[in-house]
């Protein structure tokens, strides 16, 4: 078999599973998703919170998986499943000794990132930059969870260069596990901030939660912390406390180890200057925004405390743009025959991307006759701090220069109260509500930020907008990436 992951040999003593009647030799990928099979796959019939895959078996069969992984208490209730059947005792619970296999087999440079704000950026930063020096393996879309982590980890091609896997939580304990199935050779937290506040008494408990993925990194590993973060001297504390020796730092701050000199925000990106590890560099950006710049840092202290080329990571993240919902720019085709920019982060937010986010606005230059427009949704997770969060945004918006703010959602109403009056700000009962008053006031010219957390709904409200409008996005971002690419090969030894 072609491209195989795992020989079925080895998938029955890892797991501790039995067959049951004929089975393949191996298979060529792993799902927990009927949507997502590919021929050869195989289906983990993993029981979640609203959903039981043993529900989905002939589906999966249908779809091409070469082998099912089902439990044993299941098997009375499954009736004719045609698929090939391994059974085990519990499936997520042989899913995570699948992943113990996979990171003991493996001989790959091992990455493990987490932080409040800006994890998905960084793993994706890191899986695009590194790809320009070896093969890579990272965790799909936010697999960061109890059956994320396993189950990116599982996937795992035995000959990979390096590996990136996202580490999230919502309580404290969350984080231990998943980085003990990891044990990365770097650990990078890029932001203490007040994300899942509720769940929380202060920062300094997040704080805490976070630094729980210290606990996995090998020995002669190294921690990669934000210096320009109030907490970066508590999580060093931590970090020493794991038993971690090499420290780094990135950031804007004097003696951070992968330091921003300078930050020039471009039409097409940023210009940014660094030094690595003392070394300097310069290099061109494709993706918008000064928290960027920072995760590449990040991205490029990693490379070189893996041994990977520098200025080679450096030349390729010319060409990385943010992902959907992260800030990927849409240029939307509009009735009066101008386009306006849309900048979509409607995954997630917290008041530290919030504040991130309209930092991006209010750095965008609208075209003749342009206004910035911030459509903004509420921040979930705050608990007793939600009104006073929401309210406190008045001033990144007002020093944003944002001109009209279209909001929704029942916590953002705080913010209404305090720019009634000052800037132009419209409430919306409801996201369709909101997308008919914006299409009404949309122009030529217009820079339009969309940016919640993700249930509030404005991904659905973002793929409206590109539906109803012609995306433009292609053709601009090919010649973006290429200028970003000659500047950076031009100035990136200095």
């Amino acid at each position: 078999m072609s491209d195989m992951l795992w020989e079925t040999s080895v998938l029955l003593d890892a797991m501790q599973a039995r067959p049951m009647g004929p089975v393949p030799e191996g298979i060529t990928g792993i799902s927990i998703d009927t949507r997502t099979i590919s021929p050869g796959d195989a289906f983990f019939a993993i029981k979640g919170e609203r959903f039981d895959g043993h529900d989905f078996l002939t589906a999966a069969q249908r779809a091409g998986a070469g082998l099912v992984v089902v439990a044993e208490q299941k098997l009375p209730a499954l009736g004719r499943v045609q698929a090939p059947m391994l059974v085990v005792d519990d499936v997520l619970a042989a899913l995570v000794r699948l992943a113990e296999a996979a990171r003991a087999r493996s001989r790959a440079k091992i990455v493990a990132v987490t932080g409040s704000v800006g994890k998905t950026t960084t793993k994706e930063a890191l899986r695009h930059g590194l790809g320009a020096v070896g093969s890579v393996h990272a965790s799909a879309a936010s697999f960061n969870n109890h059956w994320g982590v396993p189950l990116s980890l599982a996937r795992l091609p035995a000959e990979t260069s390096y590996a990136v896997f996202e580490i999230g939580m919502n309580h404290p304990g969350e984080i231990r596990p998943l980085v003990g199935l990891v044990r990365p050779h770097v650990a990078i937290v890029t932001l203490i901030a007040p994300a899942h506040l509720g769940h929380f008494r202060d920062l300094d408990e997040i704080a805490e939660a976070k630094a729980e993925i210290f606990e996995g990194v090998v020995p002669g590993g190294t921690a990669i912390l934000n210096a320009d973060d109030e907490r970066c001297g508590l999580l060093a504390e931590y970090a020493r406390k794991a038993g971690i020796t090499e420290i780094a730092t990135f950031g804007e701050a004097a003696g951070a180890d992968f330091r921003l000199i300078a930050f020039e925000a471009t039409r097409e990106g940023a210009n940014v200057d660094a030094e690595i590890s003392g070394e300097p560099l310069r290099l061109a950006l494709a993706t918008p925004g000064r928290h960027m710049a920072q995760n590449v840092l990040a991205v490029l202290g990693t490379a070189a405390r893996i041994g990977a080329d520098v200025g080679k990571v450096a030349a390729a993240l010319a060409g990385w743009h943010a992902v959907k919902g992260r800030g990927a720019r849409h240029s939307l085709a509009l009735g009066d025959g101008g386009a306006a920019t849309l900048i979509d982060d409607s995954y997630n937010a917290n008041p530290a991307s919030m504040r991130a986010a309209l930092d991006v606005l209010s750095r965008a230059k609208p075209g003749e006759s342009g206004r910035r427009i911030a459509v903004l949704g509420d921040m979930l997770e705050l608990g007793t701090h939600s009104a006073e969060l929401h309210a406190g945004l008045k001033d990144e918006v007002l020093a944003a220069g944002v001109d009209i703010v279209f909001l929704a959602g029942e916590e953002m109403k705080a913010l209404d109260d305090v720019l009634s009056g000052v800037v132009a700000c419209q409430w919306h009962e409801t996201n369709d509500e909101l997308v008919a008053d914006l299409e009404r006031t949309m122009r030529g010219g217009d820079v339009v930020l969309v940016k919640a957390s993700k249930s509030i709904g404005f991904s659905p409200l973002v793929e409206t907008l590109l539906s109803r409008h012609e995306d433009r996005t292609q053709e601009s971002t090919s010649r973006d990436t290429q200028a970003a690419a000659a500047q950076t090969t031009s100035g990136a030894a200095r």
